[in-house]
């Protein structure tokens, strides 16, 4: 891991009622580093990404970004922070270019700068003759571009992506990841991918293993497959994961 640590969670946990969705957990993403937070539906990825975002507070544990305190310095710390949620949060009825000006507005940017980034990253993710667009024309793939595109605007140094190919074909897919991977080596960005897809999780330089809201697993997805004696890191998944509540750390 880079000795640059942007993101550091701490002994988090998280409840609700008598659900525990969060059992002390601890991981972190340093500068220039694409890390993978593998778990199957309901392990506790979109609870601890709520939690990241200051949405939601959690019952115990810390959250540092760069090192501001989420819950003393969320302003400092959500600065910091670009999301792409599981769930489409565009605009369906504004164009491209409404809905980034939106995001630039909301961060207190200036208007010439703004327009300046906006047409930059357009051009970045391809989007240069969509700007016009309503959303709603887009295909899945481009919202999601937009989506990233939108993320980056305030310039964060960590980005959060949350099961974001979700309903993309596998085209898509590739290349969404593929500009992630340019974005960790040309910004230096710090990446929390959270994913149920193992083949998304392989590309990643850690892995988190998560499951029913514990932290099973944390270090190279290469390892991980050595650790439990298998082919591939599928088939270590369900075993680690079948087997249940002993974490395993690389030394």
């Amino acid at each position: 891991m880079s000795s640059s640590v942007l993101l550091s969670i701490s002994n988090v946990a998280k409840s609700y009622g008598k659900t525990q969705a969060l059992r002390g957990v601890s991981l972190s993403v340093g500068e220039g580093e694409f890390v993978a937070l593998l778990g199957q539906n309901g392990a506790g990825k979109s609870t601890l990404l709520q939690l990241l975002t200051g949405l939601f507070s959690p019952d115990s544990g810390s959250i540092f970004v760069l090192g501001h305190d989420l819950q003393r310095s969320a302003i400092k710390a959500l600065r910091e922070i670009g999301v792409v949620f599981q769930q489409p949060t565009l605009d369906l009825e504004l164009t491209v270019s409404a809905n980034l000006l939106f995001h630039t507005d909301l961060h207190g940017i200036d208007r010439r700068t703004a327009k300046s980034r906006i047409s930059e990253a357009l051009t970045q993710f391809g989007l240069a003759e969509r700007a016009g667009d309503r959303v709603k024309a887009l295909s899945g793939g481009n919202r999601r571009r937009v989506e990233l595109a939108r993320a980056l605007l305030h310039e964060p140094r960590v980005l959060f992506m949350d099961e974001a190919t979700v309903g993309l074909d596998p085209g898509s897919r590739r290349d969404l990841v593929a500009h992630i991977q340019r974005l960790k080596r040309e910004k230096k960005l710090g990446i929390l991918w959270t994913t149920h897809l193992v083949d998304e999780a392989e590309q990643a330089d850690r892995l988190f293993v998560l499951h029913r809201g514990q932290l099973l697993y944390d270090g190279t997805p290469a390892n991980f497959v050595n650790r439990e004696g298998t082919k591939n890191l599928g088939e270590a998944f369900l075993r680690m994961t079948a087997q249940g509540n002993q974490v395993v750390e690389e030394v």
